[in-house]
């Protein structure tokens, strides 16, 4: 995940597979959001956090449904 991410190269010297992964990469997010609260210009805070948010709910669903299986 950290090397599909933003946080060591920006996307746009990416090529174009690895730009694909970095658009659906939670971390992408964080990194974003950190960078913009860090450096005080946070343009896309509120997507970031919507994004962190829903990858936050849909881990935590997941990984309830399958605590059910690990119990068994």
């Amino acid at each position: 995940m950290f090397f599909g991410s933003n946080a060591l190269y920006p996307v746009s010297v990416m090529p174009g597979w690895l730009q694909a992964v970095s658009r659906v990469n939670p971390l992408s997010y964080q990194v974003d959001a950190l960078r913009g609260l860090l450096l005080g210009t946070p343009a896309h805070l509120p997507a970031d956090f919507g994004v962190l948010a829903l990858a936050a709910v849909l881990g935590i669903t997941a990984a309830s449904s399958l605590l059910g299986r690990l119990v068994r």
